[in-house]
């Protein structure tokens, strides 16, 4: 992963307020939304305002753009004017196998895109679930995996818990495939915004899961949640000690650290975690 995706903010796209708060927000991403945040009679006006916001620019800050299901009445349209605009990823709803990430891909090809978008597809049916691993395997734009919590388990027919029992399958199923196949994987919402403790549970849930962030729709989850998903101090310090203790035992496979046997595997893993907590670091936040 180039780039930290701890938080990601959904904006709806019809609020001209909304976009424009966005640019100040310290999100890593933005998921500028064409479908369900916006009224069927406000999809057109929404998809202008959204390219030309894309075109004034997001200060380098990662942006996606959730299209309408192409089957839709403007899924096509929404595509067709977002390659021109050139967001960094389209955000595929309602995807249920590899297909619709090859349709998709196929669309973008064809449109000949002015630069290489990348496809995040939403992982929010019971089917999707099932067909994760070949969803994954789709390749070529593939980018990212978003677990679409809400939706998910509507159509499970189940309810919202607060430890979130019920998901931890998918989550797992989701990280998996993601892990497998190079994709990084974005936890889905909380819904409550009153309940910040709720939200930094979730969050550190997220996290152990091994997701690498987490949508949020409000501004008030994006500090928790940059938090939650950044190396903390004692994290960045361990690393380091972990990897200079490897360095001190170049010909060993394993050694015995802070009481515990570990593998040069934790020695990648450290690395991996210096590397995002420079890139964060990098951000200023």
């Amino acid at each position: 992963m180039n780039r930290p995706r701890r938080s990601v903010l959904y904006t709806p796209g019809s609020n001209a307020r909304a976009i424009a708060k966005a640019c100040t927000l310290p999100a890593d991403a933005l998921i500028l939304d064409l479908e369900d945040a916006v009224a069927p009679k406000a999809k057109d006006a929404a998809r202008a305002q959204v390219c030309a916001a894309l075109r004034a620019g997001f200060g380098g800050r990662e942006t996606v753009v959730r299209i309408n299901a192409l089957d839709s009445a403007w899924g096509e349209h929404d595509l067709t004017a977002i390659a021109e605009a050139a967001p960094d990823a389209v955000l595929v709803p309602k995807v249920f196998g590899a297909r619709d990430i090859h349709k998709v891909q196929h669309r973008l090809d064809h449109l000949n895109a002015a630069k290489a978008i990348a496809i995040w597809a939403m992982v929010e049916t019971p089917r999707a679930i099932l067909d994760i691993g070949t969803i994954a395997e789709a390749g070529g734009r593939l980018a990212c995996l978003v677990l679409g919590s809400n939706d998910l388990i509507k159509d499970t027919g189940g309810r919202h818990m607060a430890e979130r029992q019920n998901l931890a399958a998918a989550m797992s199923l989701i990280v998996l495939a993601a892990r497998a196949c190079g994709l990084c994987a974005i936890d889905g919402v909380h819904n409550d915004i009153a309940d910040a403790e709720g939200f930094k549970a979730a969050c550190v849930q997220a996290r152990s899961f091994g997701f690498d962030g987490k949508t949020v729709i409000h501004p008030s989850q994006i500090d928790p949640c940059n938090a939650a998903f950044a190396p903390s101090d004692e994290e960045i310090a361990a690393a380091r000690q972990l990897i200079a203790a490897f360095e001190a035992n170049r010909d060993k496979g394993a050694i015995l650290f802070d009481g515990r046997m570990v593998e040069r595997l934790h020695a990648d893993a450290a690395r991996r975690l210096l590397a995002l907590a420079e890139t964060v670091a990098g951000r200023g936040r």
